[in-house]
């Protein structure tokens, strides 16, 4: 017998050591409802666990960011749709300017409107998001100079500059009629004053239309740079802009690079000798639309949205300008596009429609990189949602599991409990040697 080392008793206390250990890692288990508490539980896992949960809470930054820049769009948009509205009745008002059944008081009355209607596009374009101006010009992407073009595909594919207008030619080959007896009427429109003029169409060419124009108050078109090929000239981004066929088509474009030099509008119109309009001459000639907008050098100033948890993998917002200078409705010294005479409001009609133009694209613009970020949305939330499942079954605990696990240990460390002192109540026998 040997009392001074209990070695069986020893051996027990171990055993019961160990399960309450045991048992004291599944409770925290359980009440953490983490299977990797700690980096010791599982060095690799955990590495593995957080590199996750980083990807995760980026992805969740991303989506944040994400819908944000939404927000801002639908600001931006709101801009738009107020602006796109007002073009709307503007050009009401002005084919209402155009008919002679309209006094003089009235066309007053409709300039007024014009007046007024200017300065709310101007509010509307300096709508704006967390201080940041958003329709002003101030977010466009970057730009080289360019020269503003018109483009007119109407005519036949062999029209050239020495072209005479009397042997004018549709798409088709067929002749427009028009004659040595007619009047060729033209004007534009350029920093909010409508110039006009009219010449005999008899020896006239093509070149003339545009040199008759220059001649009324300074150059304002290019005739030295008339194209009558597919290629229509190098856009803001350097890139060659050509016809959507590559087929040949008359663009002309305006004399000074740059938003100085733009043309916000203008109109050809053929009468008879008797005056009326040569309708179907005419349809040929409004077909002109702008195929490059005028642009100035400047750098890249677009918003920038970070859409996802890795760097350089964004979306450029490019905003355009949409001041009532830039639409062409008001010149740089005030002046609001005139509609108080009908030779003015025929020439508006070109302007508002050019710049209707212009809004539309930038609203469908704006409107397709919402879309765009919706599934951006999307994609971020389902790829956060399966990281969030990948990370649950490497790092959370098995429930039931850990419950039955728990309850072994519980058990073995009350049994271990038991036979300890069912072994310290056996050793005492040996006391009563003492007696």
């Amino acid at each position: 017998m040997y009392i001074n080392n209990f070695v069986m008793s020893t051996q027990i206390i171990h055993t019961l050591n160990y399960h309450q250990a045991q048992a004291s890692k599944h409770l925290l288990n359980i009440s953490t409802g983490l299977r990797i508490r700690t980096v010791a539980d599982d060095p690799s896992g955990w590495a593995i666990g957080q590199r996750m949960d980083v990807r995760i809470r980026s992805l969740d930054a991303a989506s944040s960011n994400s819908q944000q820049m939404k927000s801002l769009l639908k600001v931006a948009d709101g801009g738009i749709s107020s602006t796109v509205d007002i073009l709307k009745t503007l050009k009401e008002k002005a084919i209402e300017a155009a008919n002679d059944t309209a006094t003089d008081s009235d066309r007053q009355t409709i300039q007024k409107l014009f007046d007024q209607y200017a300065d709310q596009i101007d509010d509307n374009a300096y709508v704006s998001y967390n201080g940041k101006y958003l329709l002003d010009g101030s977010r466009q992407g970057g730009a080289q100079a360019t020269q503003q073009a018109y483009t007119n595909r109407a005519f036949s594919e062999s029209t050239a500059l020495d072209t005479k207008l009397t042997d004018l030619a549709r798409r088709n080959g067929d002749s427009l009629g028009i004659t040595d007896t007619d009047t060729v009427n033209v004007s534009y429109v350029k920093q909010g004053k409508t110039y006009s003029a009219s010449f005999s169409a008899k020896d006239a060419t093509v070149k003339d239309l545009f040199e008759k124009m220059n001649a009324i108050d300074g150059a304002v078109f290019d005739v030295d740079d008339i194209s009558t090929t597919g290629t229509i000239g190098t856009n803001a981004y350097g890139e060659t802009v050509t016809t959507s066929d590559e087929a040949n088509a008359l663009t002309v474009k305006a004399k000074t690079a740059g938003t100085d030099g733009a043309i916000a509008g203008f109109t050809i119109g053929v009468t008879n000798a008797a005056g009326q309009e040569k309708k179907s001459v005419n349809n040929v000639f409004n077909e002109f639309y702008e195929s490059i907008a005028p642009r100035n050098a400047q750098g890249d100033s677009s918003l920038y949205s970070q859409t996802s948890a890795d760097a350089n993998r964004g979306m450029k917002i490019p905003l355009g300008d949409l001041r009532a200078e830039s639409l062409g409705l008001r010149g740089r010294d005030g002046t609001v596009l005139d509609v108080t005479t009908r030779a003015g409001a025929n020439a508006a009609m070109s302007v508002l429609d050019n710049a209707l133009s212009r809004a539309l694209d930038q609203q469908t613009t704006v409107g397709a990189m919402s879309s765009r970020l919706d599934y951006t949305i999307s994609n971020l939330t389902v790829e956060s949602e399966n990281l969030t499942d990948a990370k649950s079954t490497l790092l959370d605990a098995d429930m039931a599991k850990e419950m039955l696990a728990y309850t072994k240990e519980n058990v073995l460390m009350q049994a271990a409990m038991a036979m300890l002192a069912h072994n310290n109540q056996n050793a005492a026998w040996f006391l009563s040697l003492l007696g």
